[in-house]
């Protein structure tokens, strides 16, 4: 049994609210919608520290003994708040913070108890230990919250979409040759998560064996691309379909450009012969709406909602996404296109996968590629309230 002194005590529950609250604020929780424990490991070192320098002057023992019980107070504060927001305690990242805080309070406490000849080395150690901890914790995390691409042999995704993803800078053909494909940032990463073929009409170019289809938003599709489209997913093929019914896409010609995106969905034929209706958006929704579909975190923006769906059908997001079963295969129907738009998925920092804002290239990835998209570990989002 490890018996602490109420002055121990105060310090280790103190320690562990201050780095609760840390990694609310300054670890990207509140910003980013979650309660990831994990997003406190940069952050230990400064509140480790100060224990640290609070119990300079206590025996070896009796150190150990606040860390331990500051671990423990830091763990059940995370779990509780996990469980509150988010409905689960996140637990297969508490093992990681138990491991790195048990490591940082070890480090700070040798920094503290250093005894150099010059005193202001230990301070510049402290200084360098937190440094290198803040970037060795984001570099660690960005790796383990990395989504796994398509399997080796993977066949492509076909994708059809209206969006402006390849050629997005405009300007005439010499500037866009000259400039190079210049792939908007969802193309990207899709094609990072596995191999994709973007064709101009699907008369010509079924999906292969094995293979997935996306409309993202698609122009007019003619009725023999209709009668591909139904008898490759009725084949048992898997499709993701974003019927947007009021596009916000960002325009990059002027209004009446037959450039820019269609505003609403060309796909109600299709929609039609499934026994799908899907109804405009609400004009009160000003802002990205959270959702959560299938375990994942999506972020829509001006989304419609599906009316009619049939029996078979699986709706989330208060009916803004389905899953349905449509002969052999099945489609994941979604009410938006404005969810590839990078600023509602991107990470906050480039290349740093657990500071992301949503779940959507991994959500698609997991859908066009079975594998894909997975990670050591997932973001533990606050739960979402679709109205």
């Amino acid at each position: 049994m490890i018996v602490v002194s109420r002055g121990p005590l105060l310090r280790a529950f103190i320690i562990s609210i201050a780095t609760v609250a840390l990694a609310w604020v300054a670890g990207g929780q509140a910003l980013l919608g979650r309660i990831d424990p994990a997003l406190a490991v940069p952050l230990l070192v400064p509140s480790m520290l100060l224990l640290a320098w609070w119990q300079r002057r206590a025996p070896t023992a009796a150190r150990r003994r606040t860390w331990l019980v500051t671990l423990a107070f830091l763990v059940t504060a995370q779990a509780l708040l996990g469980l509150v927001l988010a409905g689960s305690a996140g637990w297969p990242q508490l093992p990681l913070v138990v491991v790195a805080a048990g490591v940082a309070a070890a480090l700070a406490d040798l920094v503290v108890q250093w005894r150099p000849r010059l005193a202001v080395l230990p301070w510049l150690g402290a200084l360098a230990l937190a440094v290198g901890w803040f970037a060795t914790g984001h570099a660690l995390l960005a790796v383990l919250y990395r989504p796994a691409p398509a399997g080796p042999g993977a066949p492509a995704a076909t994708m059809l979409t209206g969006l402006p993803l390849r050629w997005s800078g405009g300007g005439d053909i010499a500037a866009m040759i000259a400039e190079g494909a210049n792939d908007d940032p969802a193309l990207a990463r899709l094609a990072a998560a596995g191999p994709v073929s973007l064709v101009d009409s699907l008369a010509d170019h079924v999906p292969p064996p094995g293979g997935a289809l996306l409309l993202a938003h698609p122009r007019a599709v003619a009725p023999q691309e209709l009668v591909a489209i139904d008898a490759f997913v009725r084949g048992g093929g898997r499709a993701v379909v974003l019927a947007d019914a009021l596009s916000g896409w960002p325009p990059r010609h002027p209004l009446g450009d037959p450039r820019n995106p269609t505003v609403t969905s060309l796909l109600t034929p299709l929609l039609d012969h499934w026994g799908v209706v899907l109804a405009a958006a609400s004009a009160a929704e000003g802002a990205a709406l959270p959702a959560d579909v299938d375990g994942a975190r999506l972020r829509l923006f001006s989304a419609g909602r599906f009316d009619r769906l049939p029996s078979q059908c699986q709706a989330f997001a208060d009916r803004r996404v389905a899953r349905c079963p449509i002969g052999e295969g099945e489609a994941w129907l979604v009410g938006d296109a404005d969810l590839l738009f990078a600023p509602l998925w991107r990470p906050l920092v480039p290349g740093a996968d657990h500071l992301r804002q949503a779940d959507t290239m991994e959500w698609l990835s997991a859908r066009l590629w079975p594998g894909a998209g997975s990670s050591v570990l997932r973001p533990l989002w606050i739960r979402a309230h679709a109205g």
